[in-house]
């Protein structure tokens, strides 16, 4: 089984900021397979199951904040395989990148996944969110929200990808398929 996790912060304040673009990529592959993700009682995270003819998915995202996603991971087995969609500042906005294992880049949610898991060998998607202008800090940049015309014109197109090749993973495309169709380094 496939468990696709896109990573973000729960609450309002916090939607489609850049930091949760990849909430924003599983609720779109969601909606492709005709599912929405739903909390389940007790647990911290929305999931929605994927079922097709031939593989088997489960679409979550965690209700922790982001830098304590690993927390979630003890409902899902070991031997299941991990997607991680998450933003990357080192991605010029618009940019995307998947690839297998590797270092979190600072990335505090991978951080935590892969700490509970006891490896970073799983498949990523970096959504480009750029670095943040002179005078503006991190914390900041992540958390905030990019002009109507950067969402429109650049990142919505790297969201509506990552949703894609969510679906193209669980459908069984391999890694190095689905790097060759999307990767990019973005406009910015």
């Amino acid at each position: 089984m496939t468990v696709v996790i896109g990573l973000g912060n729960p609450g309002s304040k916090y939607e489609h900021t850049r930091h949760n673009v990849g909430f924003d990529a599983v609720e779109r592959a969601a909606a492709f397979f005709q599912v929405k993700l739903r909390k389940r009682c007790l647990r911290l995270y929305r999931q929605a199951v994927v079922e097709t003819e031939n593989a088997k998915a489960v679409l979550v995202q965690p209700l922790t904040y982001m830098n304590a996603s690993g927390k979630i991971m003890k409902s899902f087995s070991k031997t299941d395989r991990f997607v991680v969609v998450c933003d990357n500042m080192d991605l010029a906005l618009g940019g995307l990148r998947i690839r297998q294992g590797g270092g979190s880049s600072g990335q505090k949610g991978l951080e935590s996944i892969s700490e509970y898991l006891g490896t970073s060998d799983f498949t990523r998607i970096y959504i480009g969110i750029g670095r943040p202008q002179d005078g503006v800090s991190v914390v900041d940049h992540v958390l905030g929200r990019e002009t109507e015309t950067e969402r429109k014109e650049i990142l919505e197109s790297s969201v509506d990808d990552a949703a894609k090749a969510i679906v193209k993973l669980i459908n069984g495309a391999s890694v190095g398929d689905v790097q060759l169709e999307f990767n990019r380094k973005g406009i910015l």
